[in-house]
């Protein structure tokens, strides 16, 4: 409410008698107490939640992975504006370990009231897929809130190196079968199903390094110890826009919009589709409503400006869906990487 409004008509009677000033004082003191109580009833019920009693305290976000990475930078900018929608500090909690399924699991055996809550990313149906005696059921026990964004791989090569197109990697691959190597954070990762499955689809054999995680993998590739890399455009890009990657090809369906003139895999491997995700997810058996309701504000924030701007900054293309296609997503992406896991003779921990 804006008092000025009112002002000018206190500021004509400065020669009233001292009874109709009062009167007006009195008026206008009315009227204004009751702007404020309108306006406050309706700025409550604005923020109030369609499900009664919900949230009831504090929100915790899982982050499955460590401090200062990629994920980590999603989970804190969801929290912020989660935080903001719903009129609760969202805390954000990094559970790391296990490929993401440490804080998975912590989510999972949550208490299924909408409260615990956790960062998504592709790394999750990887790692369930990996897992020979998982914790919790991936499917029925998580339940998707929403996708927020999605993006492909890029297959990396050092600057210096021979190959200049995907092509050429695959011919060198398919004459010299086990020369050619390739770097991931570790066994069962995203970025090594990727590459298996590439391995199958191309009829080819490259030598898997697994690494400690991080950023060694990315270091190893710039440093010319490995011959090609699968990583996420957050990492990727910079170091492709300096030069000091050659990009050979990128693992979606569609040409990959800050990179049009990039072909993909799938013009060499028709068929080959690899994206990875950032989505939120909820405890299995959260009530319909809540669930729901955190789609809706999820696809609120999605849409936001400065949002939107921060996805794309970091590689993404930002998009929200709702809780079945989410859960029919993952559900098909666990499938498909069983399947690698199987076919290529992965050895599960």
């Amino acid at each position: 409410m804006k008092l000025t409004l009112l002002n000018p008509c206190l500021g004509g009677y400065g020669c009233a008698r001292l009874k109709n000033r009062i009167r007006l004082a009195l008026s206008f003191w009315v009227l204004a107490s009751a702007l404020w109580i309108g306006g406050t009833a309706g700025s409550a019920s604005m923020a109030a939640s369609p499900v009664a009693g919900y949230p009831s305290r504090a929100l915790t976000l899982v982050c499955p992975f460590a401090v200062g990475g990629s994920a980590d930078i999603m989970a804190r900018l969801l929290a912020q504006k989660l935080g903001e929608a719903l009129n609760v500090p969202v805390v954000v909690e990094n559970r790391a370990g296990a490929g993401g399924m440490v804080g998975a699991t912590h989510v999972a055996k949550a208490k299924p009231d909408g409260h615990t809550l956790l960062l998504v990313t592709g790394a999750y149906p990887a790692a369930a897929a990996l897992s020979t005696a998982p914790a919790f059921d991936p499917i029925k026990d998580m339940a998707m809130v929403s996708l927020v964004t999605a993006y492909p791989f890029i297959i990396n090569v050092p600057a210096n190196s021979a190959f200049k197109t995907f092509p050429d990697l695959v011919a060198h691959a398919k004459k010299n079968p086990g020369t050619l190597n390739y770097a991931t954070s570790g066994v069962g990762s995203i970025s090594h199903l990727s590459a298996e499955l590439m391995n199958a689809m191309a009829s080819i054999e490259t030598v898997h390094i697994p690494t400690k995680g991080g950023n060694t993998a990315l270091s190893e590739t710039l440093a010319g110890r490995v011959d090609f890399l699968f990583e996420a455009p957050t990492l990727s890009l910079p170091f492709i826009k300096s030069g000091k990657l050659r990009a050979l090809a990128a693992t979606g369906r569609e040409r990959y919009k800050p990179m049009p003139e990039l072909a993909n895999v799938s013009e060499v491997l028709p068929g080959y589709e690899v994206y990875s995700f950032i989505a939120l997810g909820v405890t299995g058996g959260t009530p319909d409503a809540v669930v729901q309701y955190l789609n809706a504000e999820m696809r609120k924030i999605v849409g936001q400006a400065d949002v939107v701007r921060r996805l794309v900054e970091l590689g993404g293309e930002p998009q929200a869906n709702s809780p079945d296609e989410m859960n029919r997503y993952v559900a098909s992406e666990l499938r498909k990487w069983r399947q690698v896991i199987d076919s290529r003779k992965i050895e599960r921990p």
